[in-house]
């Protein structure tokens, strides 16, 4: 067993890919980056190729499959979850299709791989227009809202809430002496986000708010 110039090319088209696809990560400084990308994008090809010599031709993939269990403890590294929000999903899976241009390039497929990195790009560059486009139309954030019992009550303020536009749903009440505080978390765009600022920062009964 040993290495062949056709080996060697297809490491080099892994590292080309990996790099590609490691450098928009890097540009956006994502927690795996250009170096971090571009090794796994090699290290996949090697074990595919790896797996070609050892597995021989009845069994290839004997080493491969493995890879592909391999990454997803590489992604579940970099997911977090903070309170209502996940982070990190996107850069978990350009691990994942890191490590599988690594193991087309390995396989000899060269076209594939190739075809795969630029649709990660489209997909991680110019999606990312139209998914901010979206996401000020739909919103989500926490609100905690306090006012005196004796002058305001919950449904007040979740009627703000409906003239603004917004949809809601209440969390939790808490009450401390006459001063109650109601959390909830409510749905919407931009614009009926600051309709509703505006709106409870006249409201003289409202003691405070936040989001």
């Amino acid at each position: 067993m040993h290495a062949n110039i056709e080996d060697i090319y297809k490491l080099l088209v892994a590292l080309g890919l990996g790099a590609v696809l490691g450098l928009e990560r890097e540009y956006r400084s994502k927690a795996a980056g250009f170096r971090t990308l571009t090794m796994i994008s090699v290290g996949a090809c090697l074990f595919t190729i790896l797996s070609q010599m050892i597995g021989g031709a009845g069994n290839p993939d004997r080493i491969a499959s493995n890879v592909v269990q391999g990454i997803g403890f590489l992604g579940a590294g970099v997911i977090f979850k903070d309170n209502f929000s996940v982070s990190g999903l996107t850069t978990a899976t350009a691990i994942w299709v890191s490590s599988a241009i690594g193991m087309a390039a390995g396989s000899g497929s060269f076209a594939l791989a190739a075809f795969t990195t630029a649709a990660a790009l489209v997909v991680l560059s110019a999606f990312e227009i139209i998914q901010s486009r979206v996401d000020r139309l739909h919103q989500y954030r926490q609100y905690r809202v306090s006012y005196k019992m004796e002058e305001l009550t919950a449904s007040h303020v979740e009627d703000d809430f409906k003239r603004s536009g917004l949809r809601y749903r209440k969390q939790k009440q808490s009450r401390d002496g006459m001063v109650v505080t109601s959390w909830y978390e409510v749905f919407g765009n931009e614009g009926c986000f600051q309709a509703l600022d505006k709106v409870l920062l006249a409201d003289e009964r409202i003691l405070s708010f936040d989001n």
